[in-house]
């Protein structure tokens, strides 16, 4: 793929080659005739040829020969030349969308070099929302737009946008579904969400897919597709504005900890039963959260059943997920601790 992609910003390249080896050419013929005629060192010669061809016209270094006026004059018309070729070239160029295909290549080898990073597909005014709040935390965001014109939206905003249709396998692989921390599907169609979340699970298992919803019944064939949380922005905004009736203070502290340094984040521990026990048996390895300057373990989840504030010392089982709440040098604290049991990409 790099030796593909090399290739490519070689041939973009080529089609400059003739304009800039007649440049070239004109600075050392333009030169060496002064160097010849007017026995100037090359520094003035040069400079000699830089002021002629651009027109800035500071005045001759020196008074000219005959001999160097003859060269200044072909100086004058091979830059006419140049210049006039040069503009040929960029208009055509233009026209066949050159400057547009550079762009994506750039922004291709871009997306290459993205990791943990969150893809977001569609634009819309959800897509927005979830952008905005990812460059407030600055979290890594890349967006998968079909539409030019939401692209373009974007791009003002400063985001990394591919133009490309996200239901397609190819426009995931290139996204880097495999690299990436979470997917965020938000197309305006149930169906359209349906299919990235398949195909999104199929290319990466381990990778967390969350989804738009416009009522239950595509939520459930979300969750059965592979999403892991399904989002529907009518029931959610509906049960944040009846938390906001009974329980204010709960919904005032979310509001609080998005713009803080703390953050809640889950850690799913793995399958393997040899790798748990390993674990379990070691008892330095015995979970004791009373400990000071570690994250505060607010839930565990296993088999779909939340407990919350559970005790300090517990062991953990297969697949278990364990919610935490601390700064994110807390947080890289209890990764590295649980490194051994965890599934890779948490």
């Amino acid at each position: 793929m790099n030796l593909i992609t090399t290739n490519k910003f070689k041939g973009y390249f080529k089609v400059w080659a003739a304009p800039i080896s007649l440049l070239i050419f004109l600075f050392l013929f333009g030169a060496l005739g002064y160097r010849i005629t007017e026995g100037w060192d090359w520094g003035d010669c040069l400079w000699m040829v830089l002021i002629t061809i651009t027109t800035i016209g500071f005045g001759e270094v020196e008074v000219l020969s005959s001999a160097g006026r003859i060269i200044t004059f072909l100086i004058i018309g091979g830059g006419l030349f140049v210049v006039q070729l040069t503009l040929q070239r960029f208009i055509q160029l233009s026209e066949l969308g050159y400057f547009l295909k550079l762009e994506e290549l750039r922004l291709r080898r871009l997306i290459r070099k993205m990791k943990n990073h969150v893809i977001i597909c569609g634009y819309g005014r959800t897509g927005k929302e979830i952008a905005e709040q990812l460059k407030s935390e600055k979290i890594s965001t890349l967006i998968i737009e079909i539409d030019s014109s939401r692209k373009t939206e974007a791009e003002e905003k400063g985001y990394n946008v591919l133009l490309a249709d996200a239901t397609m396998d190819e426009t995931l692989l290139l996204a880097g579904i495999k690299k990436c921390r979470s997917l965020v599907v938000t197309l305006p169609s149930d169906a359209a969400n349906l299919y990235v979340v398949l195909s999104a699970k199929a290319l990466n298992e381990t990778c967390r897919l969350i989804a738009r919803a416009a009522n239950e019944e595509a939520a459930n064939k979300l969750k059965l597709a592979g999403a892991d949380a399904v989002v529907s922005p009518y029931v959610a905004a509906g049960r944040t504005m009846a938390a906001s009736a009974l329980r204010p203070i709960a919904v005032d502290f979310i509001d609080l900890l998005a713009g803080s340094d703390c953050e809640i984040e889950e850690f799913k521990v793995t399958q393997n039963r040899d790798k748990i026990e390993n674990f379990n048996s070691n008892t330095e390895n015995v979970f004791n959260f009373s400990k000071r300057n570690e994250a505060l373990l607010l839930a565990t989840k296993v088999s779909g059943q939340l407990m919350g504030n559970p005790k300090d010392k517990l062991s953990v089982s297969p697949g278990m997920i364990l919610i935490f709440l601390g700064s994110q040098e807390q947080l890289n604290r209890i990764r590295v601790y649980l490194k051994e049991i965890l599934v890779k990409n948490t």
